[in-house]
């Protein structure tokens, strides 16, 4: 079994429980609060932002200079396509400068990230592509699952026309094709620790949507902080 299908049997049902979450579900029905929706966009721009980061960092690994270009090229890629698609989506969500300017990440998407970089920076390049596979992989199957839906939505519509592409798909398919080459070149130790970030960040993919769907707040964010002050 190569590598790739034992990590997508393992997460199977976490990825089920994605699936199945009421944010995915009603982005394709059309009937998602715009609310959760414009949460999303704030909190996964913050996230592209850094996964594009993880990327350059794991193209910066790299054995040879085609891989590094090859991930260089998919950083570009999360920048060109998916983050300008969400500075699109603020747009027609009338999200504000001044939102932008004051927007802080949520607890979820800030553990995220930081999960990612330390992937990356406390292994090699094998670590990297584990813990960001699962948020192209994922996205590329939500996309195929979605892809007969009609919102009557058209931000949701172009979201799903952008997961669910064959452009996207290709991506999808080159990373996976990555990582089976270098688990066949690793000790077991090290296949064990790549399965961990794969799990984890599997993990995190649901959270993600949990986060965007509740609205998720830190316990004490900084307007009840200076209320407790002045109390």
């Amino acid at each position: 079994m190569l590598f790739s299908d034992q990590l997508r049997k393992d997460v199977d049902p976490i990825w089920e429980a994605s699936f199945q979450h009421p944010f995915v579900k009603e982005l394709g029905e059309g009937t998602l609060d715009l609310r959760c929706f414009r949460y999303y966009v704030l909190q996964d721009s913050y996230y592209l932002t850094h996964f594009a980061k993880v990327q350059a960092l794991g193209g910066a690994m790299a054995d040879d200079l085609q891989t590094t270009a090859s991930m260089a090229n998919h950083a570009q890629n999360t920048y060109e396509a998916e983050l300008r698609l969400h500075e699109t989506f603020m747009k027609e969500l009338g999200i504000t400068e001044e939102e932008k300017a004051s927007f802080v990440p949520a607890p979820t998407a800030y553990a995220y990230t930081s999960h990612m970089y330390r992937a990356a920076f406390a292994g090699h390049f094998g670590d990297v592509l584990a813990a960001i596979l699962p948020c192209y992989w994922l996205y590329y199957e939500i996309g195929e699952r979605l892809k007969h839906c009609k919102p009557n939505h058209p931000i949701y519509a172009k979201w799903i026309e952008t997961y669910g592409s064959d452009w996207f798909r290709q991506l999808v398919e080159q990373q996976i094709a990555r990582l089976n080459d270098i688990a066949k070149t690793v000790s077991e130790k090290e296949l064990e620790r790549m399965k961990q970030h794969f799990w984890i960040s599997s993990q995190y993919e649901y959270l993600f949507w949990d986060m965007a769907y509740k609205l998720e707040r830190w316990p004490m964010e900084e307007e009840d902080v200076y209320a407790n002050e002045r109390a």
